[in-house]
């Protein structure tokens, strides 16, 4: 082999043109936006939000390519400012020696911080360098609006299934660069594995595929075919992409949660695999899953946040795997059972005027007396004991503070439990209406 055989497949497999970078076709297909931009010339800071293996760095590299520039690359992970001006300095000699242009390729520029992403834009604004920054994270989050303002966020997607199979054939095929000399061959099938075993990530589906390789190899040297066994041999413990308090977490215990509130235990159940298969700790998740039953199910039914709390309990008993299924029953319970948000809404509003109302008195009657002064004062008095009152009910009595005794809050929902909760409360009401002499709610 050659010296530059020697590279990891992934780094020899990089596409040299646009059209053999895989996927992204709605960033780079005929017409769309990011292709027009280049072939017309017209071409700006940007930034590159996408999952790993999506190929942003390859991207940035044929953006220097096509454009006819100087291409710098730094890490946000080692880096800093003096090497945001050694860059700069490297660019406005490029631009005086070549006259060329400069494009500075950041990866993880999310890992920045405000001052060093504040170093970028007095370069960025004058044309010192056209910036591409790769980030794994949220840029609306992770990156300063100054600097959002002077580059154009473009989403990059992971890699379908097809799409990696497609990238895998060709690192066989290929006699220059992949593996095409070696004469193996592999049915789609098996591709078809390492393709999900690698969750959207080309770098990764062409390391898998090299191990593969090692692996037949180390088999029988004259082997000409990859199989089940080789496959098997370098897919096993590997897990599905999740970064842990990162993007993919919130949004999958995003999903999570919204799959519970929208009464499909089949899809939240997906959503609690998917997590736990990726390392999420099940604490969290079970946290999660007591904080679904308090806001979504409430006094629907009362009995999904004691489950919530036993499933918790008996993971920290249990651990793994065996706690899990626990927390699994607790989960589907909530999915599948009457929803409420009404206490949940009914709190929030009930803060809202205790923010906006101020420290307003509490009622003489309902204040305590342990004092002959405070009795004399009149703490206490004209105080209906409910337990004395007819049905256990003072109809009539005003509890809130004066100014906010129309004040309702809590509006029980037509499902489960809160049915019966929502027929008791029209009732009473109803009393403390007539016993106000009122005709109207």
């Amino acid at each position: 082999m050659s010296e530059v055989d020697e590279r990891p497949l992934a780094d020899r497999m990089r596409p040299a043109i646009l059209d053999d970078i895989a996927g992204q076709q709605h960033l780079l297909g005929e017409g769309k936006p990011l292709r027009r931009a280049l072939h017309a010339g017209h071409l700006h800071s940007m930034i590159l939000w996408g999952p790993p293996g999506c190929g942003k760095t390859t991207l940035a590299r044929l953006v220097a390519f096509h454009s006819r520039q100087q291409f710098l690359a730094i890490s946000a992970v080692m880096g800093g400012v003096k090497d945001i001006r050694e860059a700069v300095e490297k660019a406005q000699q490029h631009r005086t020696e070549a006259q060329q242009g400069t494009v500075l390729f950041i990866d993880e520029v999310h890992r920045f911080n405000k001052s060093q992403q504040d170093a970028l834009l007095p370069y960025v604004e004058d044309g010192s360098l056209l910036l591409i920054g790769a980030t794994t994270e949220n840029p609306s989050f992770e990156l300063n609006n100054a600097l959002l303002s002077r580059a154009r966020v473009y989403v990059l997607k992971g890699l379908d299934c097809q799409a990696l199979v497609s990238l895998l054939e060709r690192a066989l095929q290929d006699t220059d660069r992949g593996l095409g000399t070696l004469g193996l061959n592999c049915d789609t099938a098996l591709l078809q594995q390492l393709a999900m075993a690698a969750d959207a990530d080309a770098r990764r589906a062409l390391n898998l595929l090299e191990l593969a390789v090692e692996m037949a190899m180390a088999r029988s040297q004259t082997a000409s075919q990859l199989e089940q066994e080789d496959i098997a041999a370098v897919l096993e413990g590997s897990v599905r992409r999740f970064d842990k308090g990162g993007e993919y977490f919130y949004d999958q215990i995003s999903a999570l949660h919204k799959s519970v509130r929208g009464s499909d235990p089949d899809a939240a159940l997906y959503w609690f695999a998917r997590m736990i298969d990726g390392g999420c700790d099940p604490r969290y998740i079970a946290r999660r899953v007591v904080r679904m039953a308090a806001e979504d199910i409430g006094l629907a039914d009362p009995r999904g946040q004691a489950l919530a709390l036993q499933g918790w309990e008996i993971y920290e008993r249990l651990g793994s795997p065996e706690g899990e299924l626990a927390i699994a029953q607790a989960i589907v319970y909530l999915a599948s059972t009457a929803k409420s948000n009404a206490v949940y809404t009914a709190y929030h509003a009930a803060m809202a005027d205790v923010r906006s109302t101020g420290s307003l008195d509490v009622p003489l009657h309902l204040r305590n007396a342990p004092t002959r002064l405070m009795k004399d004062l009149g703490y206490g008095k004209d105080y209906r004991y409910a337990h004395d009152e007819p049905g256990g009910v003072a109809v009539g009595e005003t509890y809130f503070p004066e100014g906010l005794a129309d004040r309702r809050y809590y509006e029980p929902v037509d499902r489960g439990l809160e049915m019966k909760i929502r027929d008791k409360l029209q009732r009473l009401r109803a009393g403390n209406r007539q016993a106000a002499g009122t005709k109207h709610d």
